[in-house]
């Protein structure tokens, strides 16, 4: 496999590889990656997926290596946030869709009205991460209580001294993933606990837009996946949570908590039973989840899982 870890450290964020934001319903969100033509190979076909931003930079580094291997296989992933994904795998347009959060049961409920049985199938751990500016040279812990005293909508003007008052008299900058998102709504259970979110924020579907605004003032602070901080980590600077900054390590430990959490893809079971190309590619997936993930800045699932997840798509065949 090819040097990942220096490839998507240095584009993940610079050329959006393509793949939209995390996000649904804009013209970004509805942008693909594709490759392949069906000219060659053991097999061929198409596959359609969309789903998490989050999840883009693994499968899109799967996407590119696979065409090597069936280059008759043209596999189509757009990003259109988890939210927006599972609309598009409740209307039986994608094959599979990817996810930063498990599936709601409102969407279970849909698929299942729709006639559409899945397979939730585990991909890695990523630990959400709240950073700021590296120009920021006040903050370097906060606990879950602090976030959500800065992060939900209580009618006042957020300053930093309002959670430590040796902290600068400053208003409070806040960038935060869009309301489609699958991070959105981890932050959402986990920190905001379903109140609203402060109304200052700048909420994108880009986030390349949240990257930027963070680096360009000492006084925002944002959150999103492990892997956009890690390719970022010379021009942001992370937050640890209650003394307990993300790493490989605490992530997959799950002592990075509460905001360590599991990514995963869902495979329409008839696409997997139907469609020898999307089984190929869902396979492939899996088999490499772990390796591209570590390349990207997230962390491998322990390998008993990967062989899990195998063994269920061997039994949708």
């Amino acid at each position: 496999m090819k040097n990942w870890k220096f490839k998507m450290a240095s584009t993940i964020l610079g050329s959006t590889m393509l793949l939209a934001a995390c996000g649904g319903g804009t013209e970004e969100g509805s942008q693909s990656q594709e490759n392949g033509s069906a000219t060659a190979g053991e097999v061929e076909g198409s596959v359609i997926g969309d789903g998490s931003s989050t999840v883009a930079p693994i499968m899109e580094g799967i996407v590119e290596e696979y065409a090597g291997v069936q280059p008759g296989v043209q596999v189509t992933v757009g990003v259109s946030g988890t939210g927006g994904g599972f609309e598009k795998f409740i209307q039986g347009e994608t094959d599979f869709s990817n996810a930063s959060r498990p599936i709601k049961e409102e969407e279970a409920a849909a698929l299942e009205e729709a006639g559409i049985d899945y397979t939730e199938l585990l991909l890695a751990y990523d630990g959400l991460s709240v950073v700021v500016s590296q120009e920021n040279d006040w903050v370097e812990d906060l606990t879950v209580k602090d976030l959500k005293k800065l992060w939900v909508e209580d009618g006042t003007t957020k300053k930093w001294s309002d959670i430590n008052p040796e902290w600068p008299d400053e208003e409070v900058v806040f960038y935060a993933p869009g309301t489609a998102s699958g991070t959105f709504d981890y932050f959402n259970e986990v920190i905001l606990e379903d109140e609203d979110i402060v109304s200052a924020a700048t909420l994108s579907e880009d986030d390349n837009t949240l990257v930027q605004g963070i680096q360009a003032d000492p006084n925002a602070i944002g959150f999103f996946g492990y892997a956009y901080y890690v390719a970022n980590q010379e021009t942001l600077k992370v937050v640890s949570i209650d003394g307990i900054e993300p790493n490989d390590e605490t992530i997959a430990s799950g002592e990075y908590s509460p905001l360590s959490r599991p990514l995963f893809t869902y495979a329409k079971n008839s696409s997997m039973s139907d469609n020898e190309a999307a089984y190929d590619f869902m396979q492939y997936t899996i088999e490499n989840a772990g390796e591209m993930a570590e390349a990207v800045g997230y962390v491998a699932l322990p390998e008993e899982e990967y062989e899990k997840g195998l063994a269920d798509l061997e039994a949708l065949k």
